[in-house]
């Protein structure tokens, strides 16, 4: 298998910690989907990372689906549970953290406008999401050891990409001062091999 992505794209950074931890061997393709002359829009039309190309060159676009997959491809750490209302807490977990990342990402792209185009007040609604997103994973982590459930799980990764990301991109917000059950969450889960090998950079 071939993985399209980029070096600072926190969902091609959560596909590549899904795979190493699955084992699963593949190619890294690290391209910037934002240039001009970029391969991407010949795997996705949607022109966005990641893209995880078959053994018969079908791709699949979209995180949570290629991780679905992934997870559903080899019983080996199993990161999604097959319980109904388990498995929707770990995606409800993975729909939050994206959810906030997808806001970061509009920030940056709206600053980087020419001032004279930038509105504030579009920074200002993803910034709010940010800050209720972060909230709402502290609040319901609480004082539990993982996000869902009693174990390690593709929750944990989205949460700990997410707040990677963050602290690449923004750390001016400080969550790890401002929240620190997450940042113990954090630290737990930097010390994975698949954490430390994937770490974002431009």
């Amino acid at each position: 298998m071939k993985l399209i992505g980029s070096d600072a794209s926190p969902f091609a950074r959560k596909v590549r910690i899904v795979l190493a931890e699955k084992k699963m061997e593949y190619e890294f393709e690290a391209l910037d989907p934002w240039g001009d002359k970029s391969g991407i829009w010949h795997s996705n039309p949607l022109g966005q990372v990641p893209v995880l190309l078959l053994e018969d060159g079908k791709p699949i676009f979209d995180s949570r689906v290629i991780v679905e997959f992934l997870d559903n491809a080899s019983p080996r750490g199993k990161l999604i549970p097959t319980d109904n209302r388990e498995r929707i807490e770990v995606r409800r977990w993975e729909a939050l953290a994206d959810g906030v990342l997808d806001a970061g990402v509009l920030v940056r792209r709206e600053r980087a406008r020419p001032a004279k185009e930038r509105s504030n007040a579009w920074i200002d609604r993803q910034q709010k999401k940010v800050a209720a997103g972060l909230s709402m994973m502290a609040q319901d982590l609480a004082e539990n050891p993982w996000c869902a459930g009693n174990g390690y799980t593709l929750a944990d990764i989205s949460v700990g990409v997410c707040l990677g990301w963050l602290a690449f991109r923004f750390p001016e917000l400080s969550w790890r001062e401002s929240k620190p059950n997450l940042a113990r969450l954090m630290v737990k889960l930097e010390e994975r091999p698949s954490f430390a090998d994937t770490l974002p950079k431009e």
